[in-house]
């Protein structure tokens, strides 16, 4: 409640300017009956999930996840896809005392708008999110995408539909349910709001460069693949982990 603030709001979460105590805004200190979880409340459950370091994604039944990387060779995003359907799910860093979806939802579907794109605010399973008809580039298309924002203590989480999910319920159920046990692990040290928290390939991939092991060739339950994704501004396809039962 008492402490002093820069003038210019909270933009490096944890700077050095001394907090007796911040109270957090209903958005972000919210009960939480249901995931993304924060590592720090997460259920002790038997859900398979891949450690990714910031983000720990769980690996459903004939569900694909594969492990998204930058031009830089970063690993930035999950993505999980399940008959014909993709979420790309991202974890960034937000303030201590408010959510950030509201305005990055706003910057989202004004980018859109002025790409020639349709989006609209909805009401989704996480409260408001957002439904999207995007360009594709190379072509005069619109291709359906839907932005989904979870505001946690200390991270913002986006998943991003597309495909059938994007537009049927049905069809994002699996995808839905899979994003409900997603765990976040902030991490204690400063970050800028909004940036990415460090994500990592998980151990069982970076085992595949063990010397004597044919090169590419993935563990039992994993799949390597390098083809470019459908749409525009996405990273580049990493490592996949798949469990088919």
């Amino acid at each position: 409640m008492f402490g002093r603030r820069k003038k210019d709001g909270d933009a490096v979460e944890g700077d050095q300017e001394q907090v007796f105590e911040v109270q957090e805004s209903p958005a972000v200190a919210r009960e939480r009956p249901e995931g993304p979880w924060d590592v720090a409340d997460a259920p002790e459950d038997d859900v398979n999930r891949v450690d990714l370091g910031g983000l720990r994604v769980p690996v459903p039944p004939d569900v694909e996840v594969r492990v998204d990387v930058g031009p830089d060779g970063q690993v930035v995003a999950a993505t999980l896809q399940h008959a014909g359907s993709a979420m790309q799910v991202n974890v960034f860093a937000a303030p201590r005392s408010a959510g950030i979806w509201d305005e990055i939802r706003e910057e989202i579907g004004a980018a859109i708008l002025e790409g020639g794109g349709v989006a609209d605010d909805a009401e989704g399973p996480w409260g408001a999110e957002l439904r999207a008809q995007v360009p594709v580039e190379g072509t005069s298309e619109l291709a359906p995408a839907r932005f989904v924002g979870v505001d946690g203590p200390r991270w913002f989480l986006r998943a991003l539909l597309t495909g059938p999910a994007a537009t049927d319920p049905a069809e994002a159920a699996v995808l839905e349910a899979a994003l409900r046990d997603v765990v976040v692990d902030r991490g204690s040290e400063a970050m800028a709001v909004r940036h990415p928290l460090p994500l990592h390939l998980p151990r069982e991939v970076t085992e595949q460069g063990v010397p004597g092991a044919p090169p590419g060739e993935a563990p039992e339950g994993e799949a390597v693949e390098a083809d470019a994704p459908v749409l525009p501004a996405l990273p580049e396809r990493g490592p996949e982990i798949t469990e088919r039962r």
